[in-house]
């Protein structure tokens, strides 16, 4: 069940697009769901989508009752990197550009499709929308991500995850010059109050740590900094949200305030560069890396005038 309490930024919006953004479902599966009394609104079952909802209202999903997906089919013209794979896990180098799995306006085309095309086995791992996926990577994020190959590793890597024991690497470019070399951001995150689009740092969101460390600060052509971050919890647009609200957001990231002439990056400068985890099988700890993709690399490479 979800439980969300409608800030003022959706006060008189209507109950079908509440429950669409905290299911990440589309509209029509919304008002599915609203139908068969998926939905209440402070204690009562709604059953149109139409009403408006008010300010501080309650509203409780049950996503069980969601309309069930058609399983994902494959495609073998997706293209990706596979780095490792053994009997139960696969470890993919992701390009950018490519969304991991099917979901609303993303019905198709995804890393799930093409994984499919290779590794049909998974369809029946995990959930059946999104099989063999634990954890997931922005679109305009490259790099590292680990994908069940049986449900005894899925399992073991939901937990694992959970448990903060995969450890999760970005390098990250970020406007300005930080004040500590070192620090970690503890800060919850949720939907924003004022744009229900974005996420935020938000007194009622859910709790996130992101850990950082400078790698080098440059001056030319403006003041920005290389980080390497370590994820603690895996929230959405963790990093991107936490960096932005600390005053330093990742270079090349419009939506959290990282476009600016100064340095032109074609998306946002976030690369997840390590991955380290236990095997769900054999107890062996796992290292994988990965470099950065050529057009972060000539970002990285146009800067000058390091400090230190």
């Amino acid at each position: 069940m979800i439980e969300e309490q409608i800030p003022a930024a959706l006060a008189g919006e209507r109950l079908d697009r509440i429950v669409s953004l905290v299911t990440e479902c589309s509209r029509s599966d919304a008002a599915a769901l609203i139908a068969v009394g998926g939905v209440q609104l402070d204690g009562v079952v709604q059953t149109t989508g139409k009403l408006r909802v008010k300010e501080t209202q309650i509203v409780l999903v049950d996503e069980a009752m969601l309309p069930v997906p058609e399983p994902p089919q494959a495609d073998a013209s997706v293209d990706f990197t596979v780095v490792y794979e053994d009997e139960q896990i696969i470890v993919v180098d992701k390009p950018a550009g490519l969304v991991v799995h099917p979901g609303a306006g993303n019905p198709d085309r995804t890393l799930v499709n093409g994984l499919l095309a290779h590794y049909p086995e998974i369809a029946d791992v995990g959930e059946t929308h999104r099989p063999g996926i634990v954890h997931r990577l922005d679109i305009g994020t490259t790099g590292l991500l680990v994908v069940a190959r049986t449900e005894r590793a899925y399992h073991f890597l939901v937990n694992a995850l959970s448990s903060r024991d995969v450890g999760r690497v970005y390098r990250a470019v970020v406007w300005g010059h930080l004040d500590n070399p070192v620090g970690v951001i503890d800060a919850p995150i949720g939907r924003d109050h004022r744009d229900p689009m974005r996420m935020s740092v938000v007194v009622d969101g859910k709790s996130a740590r992101t850990r950082y460390r400078v790698l080098q600060g440059y001056r030319t052509p403006a003041d920005v900094s290389v980080l390497e971050c370590r994820l603690e919890t895996g929230r959405t647009h963790q990093i991107r949200v936490h960096l932005s609200a600390i005053g330093h957001p990742v270079v090349g990231d419009g939506q959290y305030g990282g476009i600016r002439v100064a340095v032109p990056c074609p998306r946002p400068f976030l690369h997840a560069a390590g991955l380290e985890l236990v095997h769900p099988v054999t107890g062996e700890t796992l290292s994988f890396e990965s470099v950065l993709p050529t057009d972060l690399a000539a970002v990285e490479a146009s800067l000058s005038d390091p400090i230190g």
